[in-house]
């Protein structure tokens, strides 16, 4: 069964949507896709250019999460040379 509303086309678990509807609906589409398991088809013009499917957790690595041990005491701990650069020196 296939529903058309506006600009978006769509059936139980792939729908297709123009460019424009879906820059306008980002955000509010991948929850979709993400809460849903739904697929959207993007297109330019009536032509598929793109294809938003819900993320397989398990190829993504949802088993690392947590995984990782933060080692230094502070974020500039991480940014850091350790060189002291021209700016901070006053050269210009």
């Amino acid at each position: 069964m296939t529903i058309v509303s506006g600009q978006v086309k769509q059936s139980m678990s792939e729908r297709t949507i123009m460019a424009s509807r879906f820059k306008a609906e980002c955000l509010a589409i991948l929850d979709e896709v993400d809460e849903l398991k739904v697929s959207y088809t993007i297109t330019k013009h009536g032509r598929p250019v793109a294809k938003l499917v819900p993320a397989d957790l398990d190829a993504y690595g949802a088993d690392l999460v947590g995984s990782v041990t933060l080692l230094a005491e502070d974020d500039e701990s991480y940014f850091s040379t350790g060189e002291v650069w021209d700016a901070e020196r006053g050269i210009l």
